[in-house]
């Protein structure tokens, strides 16, 4: 073993990949333009079939701070995403799907708001809808109006709500902050309790300039992979057949994630009043679920069962 450790950058940032021949080099081409130098890239690929390891690797003859490792299969959108992380050494951590473009300036401007105010766990952006071609389509007007909030139940009740888009689990994080949340969990809008136990740890701010653009177009997950199975299978190839309640499955993970932080007796038990009219606001979505779950048990186990397979074959590594 080397005597001389690798030196540990300021931000890390993790790029997990499947199949992204057509826009990654845009995507590493807006992450190694950022005017903060100090950050590592690591680009994690679910065992790409198509050119995705040739680009990464020439990419990474050309510049020290990228890190590549290729999986020995495809094992979902979440572990993927996971292993972003677990690999990472910095200070900071930042997600980055292969298919959307940051302004130079990100990093930096992030960052700069991190370093000034210990109460904030996670800065991020305005936001602009790309097309294939990197033309603008529109702006994003966010939902969130409330994550930057003092008192910790106003940021949980913003950052539960069903209806926003979760852009800010692209944000810049910190490391710390993120460790003590699950990350991406293999169901569906895991990334929504991701955001919401942050919540619970500290604000967030969000810088009011478009330096995040979000390419919308029909290979992205959520367009390609709408129904909660074939989704669910998205974040998880193995998970079967398995009958799944997405929206039961976020109201019980947000219970636990109250529970898993420590807060103020007030705070908590307003926190909990709040997931009461949650669950009073989603009730059709709860019925919902319950109805496509007795459909899908049906399909399965019917006189005409269809074969269940797993999803090794997904297209695209954003959530």
């Amino acid at each position: 073993m080397s005597s001389i450790s690798r030196r540990q950058p300021k931000v890390s940032i993790g790029l997990p990949v499947y199949n992204g021949e057509r826009y990654l080099r845009s995507a590493i081409e807006s992450i190694l333009a950022q005017s903060l130098g100090d950050f590592e890239l690591i680009i994690s690929d679910n065992a790409s079939t198509d050119e995705t390891e040739t680009i990464c690797r020439k990419f990474m003859a050309l510049d020290k701070r990228i890190r590549y490792h290729r999986n020995a299969q495809n094992m979902g959108a979440a572990a993927n995403f996971n292993q972003c992380f677990e690999l990472a050494s910095g200070e900071y951590f930042k997600w980055a799907a292969h298919d959307d473009i940051c302004s130079p300036d990100f990093l930096s401007k992030c960052i700069d708001v991190l370093e000034k105010d210990s109460s904030v766990v996670l800065c991020s952006t305005e936001v602009t809808f790309i097309d294939e071609n990197g033309k603008i389509i529109r702006t994003h007007d966010s939902n969130l109006k409330n994550p930057n909030s003092p008192q910790v139940y106003i940021r949980f009740a913003d950052l539960t709500s069903i209806s926003h888009w979760c852009f800010d689990i692209f944000g810049v994080i910190k490391s710390d902050a993120l460790r003590k949340t699950a990350l991406i969990a293999s169901y569906v809008g895991s990334d929504r309790n991701t955001l919401v136990v942050l919540g619970l740890l500290g604000r967030f701010h969000r810088i009011p300039e478009y330096l995040f653009f979000s390419r919308d177009h029909k290979e992205r997950s959520i367009r390609k992979y709408p129904q909660p199975i074939s989704r669910t299978k998205w974040f998880d190839p193995g998970v079967g057949c398995r009958v799944v309640f997405p929206h039961w499955r976020i109201f019980l993970e947000y219970i636990k994630s109250v529970g898993r932080v420590d807060l103020p007796v007030k705070q908590q038990a307003l926190c909990y009043l709040h997931l009461l009219r949650w669950l009073k606001l989603n009730s059709r979505r709860m019925k919902t679920d319950v109805i496509v779950a007795l459909k899908e048990t049906a399909r399965n186990f019917g006189p005409r069962q269809k074969s269940c397979r797993t999803l090794r074959e997904v297209d695209n590594d954003k959530i």
